[in-house]
């Protein structure tokens, strides 16, 4: 058994970036160090999140919680657009989205 933060760190938070990372790319233009930067990771990573290498593995089995996964992002890749939101705010907007996953019972802890 994995305590929550350990489970969301390692399953959610993949999806998260990489649904962060093409919205960046896609959307706002931005290339891929520029995300990486914003991010925290590295361009390579950035790299296998847009092109579904990385981050979707495993993705079905969260079919159920995904709609929330994809607001929290376009919400952070926005913020990080209009620079209303450094690299430390994007933390807590993933720890504000494991939050509400745990509230909804979708992660246990």
């Amino acid at each position: 058994m994995y305590p929550p933060c350990e489970f969301a760190v390692r399953y959610i938070l993949p999806i998260f970036r990489s649904l962060i990372a093409k919205e960046l790319s896609e959307k706002y233009n931005f290339t891929q160090v520029e995300a990486a930067e914003n991010l925290g990771t590295t361009q390579a990573a950035i790299s296998q999140y847009i092109h579904s290498k990385r981050g979707y593995k495993g993705k079905a089995q969260f079919n159920d919680i995904l709609p929330t996964i994809q607001s929290a992002a376009s919400e952070t890749a926005k913020g990080i657009a209009t620079r209303k939101m450094n690299a430390d705010e994007v933390v807590l907007n993933f720890c504000k989205l494991c939050e509400l996953l745990r509230e909804k019972g979708k992660i246990l802890g």
